[in-house]
């Protein structure tokens, strides 16, 4: 079992939250962290934070403690984004992570002695959590047997024009690490001769069969 429980417990401590009441999940349900300018854009108001290096430390330190808890990695690649003219709902988000952090402190990765020797991949793409650009967000995470050794939440660097188009891009992510994975040796099992995209598991099938379709044509 590998955790932070040391330093979780040291960063709820600083940010003054050692006695609040924990928070239930990471961000609140349905909320979307917007940028100043689309503020201004979309005539909305909301106060700037007035310590911005504050916000950038508390965001530092959870981005750090990402590499143990992969159930909060989506909530600070969404607030790491507002690093710049942060605002009190960016700091208020935030802090409740902090308290979510709070309920487990403890969290952390278990690495099974007893385990098959196989790579286990998911991965999906976040639909329209950024109204800031209008960019999806890959999410994907690879398992070897029943321990977890990888994972990524990251926004796409193009605008996709559907959702099955931003479903192709995260498989094409994953595919890079399970391909890192058996470079590495970890999964024996793995040929290439023999990969298909039948071997995901998504959110949306449609992108799988459009990989299928494009297997069985004969390109020139």
């Amino acid at each position: 079992m590998m955790n932070q429980r040391k330093y979780s417990l040291e960063l709820i401590s600083e940010v003054g939250l050692a006695a609040a009441k924990s928070a239930p999940t990471p961000l609140e349900c349905n909320m979307n962290n917007t940028s100043v300018e689309y503020d201004q854009s979309a005539d909305l108001h909301d106060d700037l934070f007035e310590d911005e290096n504050r916000y950038q430390r508390l965001i530092g330190k959870l981005l750090y403690l990402t590499s143990k808890r992969p159930d909060i990695a989506f909530a600070v690649q969404s607030l790491s984004q507002f690093m710049q003219q942060p605002k009190v709902s960016h700091w208020d988000a935030a802090l409740r992570l902090v308290r979510y952090i709070e309920g487990d402190p403890g969290k952390g990765l278990l690495l099974s002695s007893n385990q098959k020797p196989q790579l286990i991949g998911l991965c999906d793409a976040e639909w329209a959590t950024c109204p800031n650009t209008r960019r999806y967000v890959t999410c994907f995470i690879l398992k070897f047997g029943d321990s977890l050794i990888s994972w990524k939440s990251k926004k796409q660097n193009t605008i996709s024009r559907s959702s099955i188009e931003a479903e192709y891009r995260s498989l094409a992510a994953l595919t890079v690490e399970i391909v890192w994975g058996a470079i590495l040796g970890i999964d024996s099992t793995f040929k290439k001769s023999t990969l298909t995209s039948t071997d995901f598991m998504m959110q949306r099938p449609k992108a799988c069969f459009m990989q299928l379709d494009n297997d069985r044509r004969t390109h020139a």
